[in-house]
C-alpha cells in the first residue's frame, strides 16, 4: 500500500467521524426543528379558570419536547381576528383559542389558512376542512359536587354566581342543581350572572348579596365567589379547577376540567397529517378522563359518610355508563 493510498484511506475515515460527530450533535437542533409550532389566543388572563386548562396542557406537551407553544391573554374581541391571522401567518401549525364571542371572525381566518389546523372553544358546529371545536361537557362532575352542596346546606339554600348565561354555564349548573335536588328535595337557589368572565369584585359582590339571603352554601363557576365564601363562614363548591389549597376551610369540593385529552388528540392528528373538522367536546367528559370530580382533602372526614357513598356510588355508576347526566343548556333560574 503506497502512501498515498494509506493518505486517502485516513482522510475517507477523517471524514466519516467528522460525518459522524455532526450527526450526534445535530441530533438536537434537527429535533427542535421537528417540534410543531403551536399558538393560543385567550381572551382573559391565563390564570382565569376556563383557559389555564387548556394552557397547562399545552404547557405538559411542551415539557414533553413536543411543542413550541405562544400565547396571547387578554386579547379583546375586537383585536382577535389581527391576533389570529399574526399567529397563522408566522407558520404555527396548530391554533387553539376561545371563539365564543367571535365565531365569525375565527370562522373566516380558518377558511383563508387552509393549511393550519384550528381548535377552538365552541358552540358551533366544525367548519370544513380545518377547524374542530371543544366545550366544557364536564356536567358529570358537576353532578356529583351538586349532591355534595345538597348533603352540607343547613339552611337549604344554595347560591351560585356565573359569567354569562350560555350553554358552557347553563349545562354546568343546571347540572349541579339536579345533583343536590337528588340529595336534597328542600333545596333552593339563588341565582346571578355578573356579565364578565373576569372581574372576581363583582362576582364577590353577588356572592355577598346570596349570603345576606341565607345561602350557606356557594356555587363558585367564578372567582372572587368563593372569598365572599370565606369572609362570611360559608362553603363553596369550585368549578373547572381545584382552589382548596387557597381556602382549605371553604373549598368543600371542585369539578375539575382535564384539556390533556383533547389537546392530546388533537396534537397527535396535526402531526400525523390526519386533523379534521370534528367535535372534541366528549373528550372532555368523564369516561376519557376529561373531567373529574377533585380530592375532597380537607373536607375528607368533614362530609357525612354516608353522603360520601352516594357520591362515590354515583360516579361510578357515570364511569361505567349505567347513569347518565343530562345535558341541560338551557337558562338556570333562580328557585328561592
Amino acid at each position: 500500500m503506497n502512501v498515498s493510498s494509506i493518505t486517502k484511506r485516513r482522510l475517507l475515515g477523517a471524514c466519516a467521524a467528522l460525518a459522524l460527530g455532526a450527526s450526534l450533535l445535530g441530533a438536537t437542533p434537527a429535533l427542535a426543528q421537528q417540534k410543531m409550532k403551536v399558538a393560543a389566543i385567550y381572551t382573559v388572563p391565563v390564570e382565569q379558570q376556563w383557559v389555564s386548562r387548556i394552557h397547562k396542557a399545552l404547557n405538559a406537551a411542551v415539557a414533553r419536547g413536543e411543542i413550541e407553544y405562544k400565547f396571547s391573554e387578554n386579547v379583546s374581541n375586537a383585536d382577535y381576528e389581527r391576533v389570529m391571522r399574526q399567529y397563522a401567518e408566522q407558520g404555527n401549525t396548530f391554533i387553539i383559542g376561545e371563539s365564543f364571542a367571535v365565531e365569525a371572525a375565527a370562522r373566516k381566518v380558518a377558511k383563508d389558512y387552509p393549511k393550519v389546523s384550528f381548535l377552538m372553544g365552541s358552540s358551533g358546529k366544525p367548519q370544513e376542512p380545518n377547524f374542530a371545536v371543544f366545550d366544557n361537557y364536564i356536567q358529570e362532575p358537576a353532578y356529583l359536587t351538586g349532591m355534595i352542596a345538597g348533603g352540607m346546606t343547613k339552611s337549604n339554600v344554595i347560591g351560585m354566581v356565573g359569567g354569562y348565561p350560555i350553554p358552557e354555564v347553563n349545562r354546568l349548573m343546571n347540572a349541579f342543581m339536579e345533583g343536590a335536588k337528588e340529595v336534597n328535595p328542600k333545596v333552593k337557589f339563588t341565582i346571578s350572572f355578573i356579565g364578565s368572565w373576569f372581574d372576581p369584585p363583582k362576582a364577590k359582590e353577588a356572592a355577598f348579596a346570596m349570603i345576606d339571603k341565607g345561602a350557606d352554601v356557594m356555587y363558585a363557576e367564578r372567582f372572587g365567589v368563593s372569598d365572599a365564601a370565606k369572609e362570611k363562614g360559608k362553603l363553596a363548591i369550585g368549578n373547572v379547577i381545584d382552589t382548596q389549597d387557597k381556602y382549605p376551610d371553604t373549598v368543600v369540593a371542585s369539578a375539575l376540567w382535564n384539556m390533556e385529552p383533547t389537546v392530546d388528540r388533537a396534537l397527535k392528528a396535526v402531526k400525523d397529517g390526519k386533523f379534521k373538522a370534528e367535535d372534541y367536546g366528549s373528550y372532555s367528559m368523564m369516561k376519557y378522563k376529561g373531567s373529574e370530580l377533585a380530592p375532597l382533602g380537607t373536607f375528607d372526614k368533614k362530609i357525612p359518610a354516608d353522603l360520601v357513598k352516594k357520591v362515590k356510588d354515583k360516579e361510578k355508576a357515570i364511569v361505567d355508563g349505567k347513569f347518565t347526566v343530562k345535558v341541560n343548556d338551557s337558562e338556570p333560574k333562580s328557585t328561592l
